[in-house]
């Protein structure tokens, strides 16, 4: 069961089987009964995938936080003690001997106790600006990142819980053909035992009835495993025992035109958004580096205390300011504007592919909205044809006109009609969430679009 194309950077690096897994949150020792709704908010705290994309947008905030401190002053304390002894020739003054002024070319040694305040702080500086506005816009990105991988959560959670009731009901719909089967063998060697039916028949009867008791024992142990499946989605232990409580029935979407899903899309798909603040990103980020070029004003200094002591210090203070500029750097800051330009391109070629991708989406979700409402009504349509075919042979084999091979074709009929139904059902059900998908607001549009009860 896919959860969609991981198409927005912010969603880069993981795959769908992140989607597919969990932190598991706490159990209950009585099982529980699940519904859509129970099942999609245990998905939205406990999914892998919405988990590390929520790290993920933490990490851009800090990013966002450390690019700001860059234009912000920086202020620092210190308080010294110093012990120093001094070699004047190691200074250039070359003192020379003199006995009658008792200088000496070591000075010391000496101390002194100093406390100052500190101060670096950037003027102007266009490349730090625009690195913050590219920061901001990242966050964002990754802001909207995340409700686009809440979309994903909430795709992957319903198509599992939809999955899980088209598994229940082919075990309801199997264990249907078991009971027919176990009554028509019963009845085969009933009328064996009268003399009105042949032996065969109630060999035929026999491997009708434990072909389908195959098929039951195969589609529980899927039930089984698509349950699981679904419990390591939402965060659910592997022992937690728990049912569906929602059944899915079969429901037309009606109202919404292709041209107003498209449109819906645009505007509100989370992932389309996030790739635009990255287009965004990008641009800043080369104005950032064709900044490098540009000279930038600094201002440091200090202000303190000096002196013997603390107590007998006088205050000091130095203030510079200064205008840098880069003149020759070997084609590094060349080197960093066509790495920001080549970015830019492929952030602008990915929102262009995601564009074309979310229309496709959108038109791939009405053809198969389309195509599985006709299905569910030829479906409809065939179940009651062979459910009238096995009731005519039923009739035939115990009026004793025929055997029952009539009976096994039409109940091999019933069981394909069955499952055709099922499986119609769906993937009808199975659109909706892939339209809720393409549209966006996932979330809201899936309780819109699939009618549970």
């Amino acid at each position: 069961m896919g959860v969609g194309l991981l198409l927005a950077t912010g969603l880069a690096g993981q795959t769908a089987d992140s989607f597919q897994g969990s932190v598991p949150g706490p159990g209950s020792p009585t099982p529980l009964a699940l519904r859509l709704e129970d099942a999609i908010q245990r998905g939205l705290k406990y999914n892998l995938g919405l988990l590390e994309n929520q790290d993920a947008s933490q990490t851009a905030r800090a990013q966002r936080v450390q690019a700001l401190s860059a234009l912000l002053p920086q202020v620092t304390g210190s308080l010294a003690e110093t012990d120093e002894q001094l070699n004047l020739k190691t200074l250039g003054f070359n003192v020379p001997p003199n006995p009658y002024l008792n200088i000496r070319p070591i000075v010391g040694p000496f101390s002194y106790t100093a406390a100052q305040a500190n101060l670096s702080a950037k003027v102007f500086d266009w490349n730090a600006r625009k690195n913050l506005q590219s920061a901001r816009a990242n966050e964002e990105a990754q802001r909207l990142s995340v409700q686009a991988s809440r979309d994903l959560v909430v795709e992957a959670v319903a198509n599992a819980y939809l999955g899980v009731i088209a598994d229940a009901s082919r075990v309801k719909a199997i264990q249907a053909q078991v009971d027919t089967d176990q009554a028509l063998y019963k009845r085969a060697a009933d009328q064996k035992t009268a003399g009105v039916a042949a032996g065969i028949d109630v060999l035929r009867a026999q491997v009708q009835l434990k072909t389908e008791q195959q098929a039951l024992l195969a589609q529980q142990n899927q039930l089984d495993k698509d349950k699981l499946a679904l419990g390591r989605i939402i965060g659910l232990s592997p022992a937690q025992v728990f049912t569906l409580a929602d059944s899915a029935p079969f429901s037309p979407l009606s109202g919404i035109t292709q041209e107003d899903a498209l449109r819906s899309a645009l505007a509100q798909r989370p992932d389309y958004q996030s790739s635009k603040k990255q287009v965004e990103a990008a641009q800043n980020a080369l104005s950032a580096a064709r900044a490098e070029w540009y000279p930038t004003v600094d201002l440091s200094g200090f202000y303190g205390d000096e002196g013997l002591s603390l107590a007998n210090s006088h205050g000091v203070f130095s203030v510079t300011g200064a205008l840098n500029f880069n003149i020759f750097t070997g084609g590094r800051i060349r080197a960093d504007i066509e790495k920001a330009r080549v970015a830019l391109k492929q952030r602008s070629e990915e929102l262009s592919n995601l564009g074309a991708q979310i229309d496709v989406d959108v038109r791939r979700a009405f053809l198969d909205l389309e195509s599985a409402a006709d299905q569910v009504a030829v479906a409809r349509d065939n179940l009651g044809l062979a459910n009238q075919t096995l009731d005519q042979a039923r009739d035939r084999f115990t009026s004793g006109v025929t055997d029952n091979i009539e009976v096994v074709q039409a109940q091999g009929s019933v069981a394909l009609a069955n499952d055709n139904l099922i499986a119609a059902l769906y993937a009808h059900n199975l659109a909706k969430v892939s339209l809720a998908r393409a549209m966006g607001m996932t979330e809201q549009r899936v309780k819109q679009f699939v009618e549970v009860e």
